[in-house]
């Protein structure tokens, strides 16, 4: 919902003009009072307000004359912080080109703090009246209304289930029964109906709940059909009834419903206690079944349990529902998940609905498996595609036609069977979720998002409403776990052993939904090619792989635009913009695939408004000193074209107050230390590719907060840059810089990376670990003694995933330490020379470790056999090590296989050179071997 982003975003501007240190502008104390009233009212309003249908094409007049104003309001602050801080840089002598480009733009040399007044005065007045008709309106709204409003979905979802078998083609020769359109229904789900089956008639004696979840259109109300009519289910209840409760619930008319199927009284006198126990008293010692059908929360449930008695019969409640936490929430319940068909499942469905009995003709058989393909496994979209061309020509052209087009047919073909059910979920959401969901069509069809960018994104885009207590990145982390648990988003990879969200995805129909929903509302745009029509009011706007041509048509009339995304290789010229926040031109994870346009950070960084900036700039880029002035900036990601390069940054780098994450990739960033005077990047949470960093009681009390640090230590830029003489070194105590990591008390995740000459060891044996240390990577160039690090490395108590690359082992030996490496789940070690014994006096010291990682150990005598006993211990990866290490491998693997069978949970993996290939009749099926050439 754009309006309501759009209220959650004007808060955040209004917040932070509040509590910065040095805001660049003030507003007026009664204004300031005015808006929050205005926008508190406004959002309260809009949780309540059920949205009139007015056209299927166009947004709610009410909700776009919110947004409208939101937006009018957010263009006369803005523009105001833009001017005060270019008037400010040119008093200071600093004005560039951009500047006074800018500065003529807006054709004022000077600022009029009256004229800002009585801008923005205009707007609170028009928000003044949105609030009084919207008062009114909420006048006018009874309960009644509501409760006929219920009906009515209630209606909708109901005829969209009696629509779930989608009329085929019946050939002049075969006549297909009813009985075998529902059962190809259930092609891919039978294996989940007889689960079903037999926790409905048998299992244990209390009633039980059966939640069936998934997302919409992944058969959950089918399989509850199937399940309904089946004979056995019929034979075993005494009672079966059916309900849909839907978001918009009524107590009452579900326990009408409900009595009225099991008994034929209609109980149209009574009210809702009356209800309650009347069906109590009918279902008491009577095995029954209860579908409900379409459950959106827990709640409903709690109004309505005591009216279903547990006599210890064996009576079960079916529940559908799109939210995957709900059995957590529910008693006595046995979640089944629906998953999506595989390919097999998915052809069969097809040829079912589109041909029936009949064989499948050989001329159209490639382009019916690229439809199916595409279709991913969802049933719905197979369902609604297959009764299409069921009743259609058998034409190889208009299959063609159908292929290319299929997510858009999909989409609009059906509305009253597709795309209601889809659309249900969005509609359905709470209103702080709504754009977050929207802006997932931002992403390519197929793309795996990775979380961590996709957080960042939403930060900056300021439409997530903000709860007391919590940082930004926490409610969007929560917030994504919410839509994964109405599954409208996809898990597409979990972080290693955290549990936490690594990659996402959108399902296609989904993401086609998000872009009919935008499109209405005008949340974004997506460029492809250039637009017939050119919106001046664009708020957000997409790049995807479009020239230079058709961006500098479009980019003069993005005068309040405020997020641009470019994929693929779209260049855009970034100072164009004087009201951008987020500036999206560099993606990780595409890079390798392509890359990205190159930019100049001097350009970027002149976009005083900004949040996000994530760029890949010239090799020759600097940093202007001006970059203080970007007082909003959340997150800056700078991708080095030209590997490897630094880049130093000015002092001023250190009074971004808002800066959460600053990250430098394929180079990088060497900071200054700070200036005199004391100034905190109390925010800051990522700092990635800083090199030589000198680390100091001063600096960690600027940034007491990070969390992932990413630190490049190379001594002979250390010596051009830093010091003169090992002797100059521990003179100013550098040597000891590396000791005050201990002081960063939040620092989970560091990575650290060391290119030293002979000599300069003394500098690496200082470093002192936090414990709050959750991942630690150690990457030499040189080899260094590893037995004291490894020591202080072995008592940290929540270290979850070591990674040491190079070093050596002086003594030869390893003799893990009761008690040390507690938490550890994935051990590394790469290049690591000289370890010959490797002891453990009990597998206690590593007691839940999962992955074991070991690369060249030509030495290493063998792998303790303790590590076998290790419970959780999952797999073991053995590269270039001595054969006897590879055998006792082998031997731990056979002590388990005769402890727990074939079905091991262990896997080892052992890579060899070609010299020990005799080790390849060691393989067996939890044990591999590979030769490498």
């Amino acid at each position: 919902m754009a309006a309501y982003g759009a209220l959650v975003s004007l808060m955040h501007i209004i917040d932070r003009l509040e509590k910065h240190p040095s805001p660049p502008i003030s507003i007026d104390k009664q204004q300031v009072e005015s808006l929050t009233q205005n926008v508190t009212f406004l959002q309260d309003f809009l949780d309540a307000y059920i949205s009139p249908v007015v056209d299927g094409h166009e947004a709610d007049p009410l909700e776009r004359r919110i947004a409208d104003a939101v937006y009018a309001a957010e263009d006369v602050i803005e523009s105001q912080i833009v001017l005060q801080i270019h008037n400010r840089s040119t008093i200071r002598g600093k004005m560039s080109s951009f500047i006074k480009l800018f500065r003529a733009r807006c054709k004022c040399a000077t600022i009029d703090r009256n004229e800002f007044y009585h801008d923005l005065q205009q707007v609170i007045e028009e928000m003044n009246s949105i609030s009084t008709a919207a008062d009114q309106l909420q006048r006018k709204v009874s309960s009644t209304h509501a409760a006929s409003s219920s009906t009515v979905i209630k209606k909708d979802v109901l005829e969209i289930v009696a629509a779930a078998q989608l009329p085929r083609k019946v050939s002049s020769t075969h006549a297909a029964s009813s009985s075998y359109v529902k059962e190809s229904m259930m092609v891919g789900f039978k294996e989940v109906l007889l689960e079903v089956l037999d926790k409905l008639t048998g299992g244990q004696r209390s009633r039980q709940i059966i939640p069936i979840m998934g997302m919409g259109g992944i058969g959950k109300t089918t399989l509850a059909r199937h399940l309904f009519e089946h004979a056995l289910v019929k034979e075993h209840f005494d009672i079966c009834a059916w309900t849909t409760i839907s978001q918009t619930y009524n107590v009452r008319e579900t326990l009408r419903e409900v009595l009225f199927q099991a008994s034929g009284d209609s109980g149209s006198d009574l009210n809702e206690v009356e209800l309650g126990e009347k069906l109590y008293k009918y279902l008491y010692d009577r095995r029954y079944l209860i579908i409900m059908d379409d459950m959106w929360s827990i709640e409903v449930w709690d109004k309505i349990r005591s009216s279903f008695p547990d006599c210890n019969d064996g009576s079960r409640i079916i529940v559908t529902t799109r939210l995957s936490n709900l059995t957590s929430q529910l008693r006595e319940s046995y979640g089944v998940g629906m998953k999506f068909l595989d390919e097999a499942s998915s052809w069969d469905l097809f040829t079912n609905i589109v041909f029936g009995g009949e064989s499948f003709p050989h001329e159209l058989e490639n382009i019916g498996k690229n439809i199916v393909a595409n279709c991913k496994g969802l049933p719905l979209s197979i369902a609604t595609i297959g009764g299409l061309l069921a009743k259609s020509e058998r034409a190889r052209e208009y299959w063609v036609r159908i292929e290319q087009n299929l997510n858009s047919i999909v989409i609009t073909n059906n509305d009253e069977f597709c795309l209601k059910i889809l659309r249900l979920s969005y509609t359905y959401l709470p209103n702080y979720l709504k754009p977050c969901f929207l802006y997932m069509g931002v992403f390519e069809e197929d793309r795996r998002i990775r979380v961590s960018m996709l957080k960042k994104l939403w930060v900056s885009e300021g439409f997530l409403k903000p709860v007391s207590g919590k940082c930004l990145e926490t409610i969007a982390k929560e917030y994504l776990k919410e839509l994964v648990d109405r599954n409208l988003i996809l898990v597409d990879e979990l972080g290693e052993f955290s549990g936490n969200i690594k990659f996402c995805k959108i399902h296609d129909l989904l993401r086609d939904l998000c872009l009919k929903e935008v499109e209405k509302e005008r949340f974004y745009d997506i460029i492809e090619k250039s637009p017939s029509v050119i919106d001046n009011e664009r708020r957000r706007v997409v790049f995807q792989n479009v020239g230079r041509g058709v961006i500098s048509e479009v980019s003069r009339s993005l005068s309040h635009v405020r997020s641009i995304i470019c994929d693929g290789n779209s260049f855009v010229r970034p100072h164009n913009f004087r009201l951008l926040r987020t500036f999206r031109a560099h993606d990780t994870d595409s890079y390798l695939f392509g890359g990205s346009s190159v930019h100049f950070l001097g350009d970027v960084l002149q976009l005083v408004n900004s949040r996000h900036l994530a760029v890949t700039v010239n090799r020759k880029s600097k940093f202007p000193s001006s970059i203080n002035l970007l007082w909003n900036l959340y997150t800056l990601i700078v991708q080095l074209f030209t590997f490897p390069s630094s880049i130093i940054a000015p002092i001023e780098i250190w009074k971004l107050h808002q800066l959460r994450h600053l990250e430098f990739v394929g180079g990088a960033l060497i900071l200054p230390d700070p200036p005199s005077e004391m100034v905190m990047m109390e925010n800051l949470q990522t700092l990635r590719g800083a090199k030589n960093l000198y680390l100091n009681e001063d600096v960690v009390k600027r940034i007491p907060n990070v969390k992932k640090l990413h630190l490049i230590y190379d001594a002979k830029e250390m010596e051009g840059c830093l010091i003169k003489s090992l002797s100059e070194l521990k003179q100013m105590e550098r040597a000891n810089c590396l000791s005050y990591l201990e002081c960063l008390s939040k620092l989970e995740k560091l990575y650290c990376h060391f290119s030293f000459d002979c000599g300069y060891e003394e500098y690496l044996q200082r470093i002192s670990f936090p414990h709050s240390l959750k991942k630690l990577t150690l990457y030499l160039d040189f080899d260094l003694e590893l037995d004291e690090i490894l020591e202080k490395i072995g008592w940290l108590p929540l270290l979850h995933k070591l990674v040491l690359h190079r070093g050596t082992f002086k003594t030869g030996k390893w003799d893990t330490i009761e008690g040390q490496f507690q938490s550890l789940k994935l051990l590394e070690l790469n290049f690591c020379q000289g370890l010959k014994s490797w002891t453990m006096a009990e597998s206690s010291h590593f007691r839940v470790l999962q992955e074991l990682r070991l690369r060249s150990f030509d030495e290493l005598e063998e792998i303790p056999s303790e590590v076998g006993e290790i419970p959780t211990l999952k797999s073991i990866y053995l590269e270039d090590c001595s054969e006897s290490a590879v055998e006792s491998a082998k031997k731990i693997v056979q002590e388990q296989e005769d402890f727990q069978g074939d079905q091991l949970d262990l896997h080892v993996r052992a890579v060899v050179p070609k010299r020990h290939e005799r080790l390849q009749s060691l393989a067996s099926p939890n044990f591999e071997v590979t030769v490498r050439g």
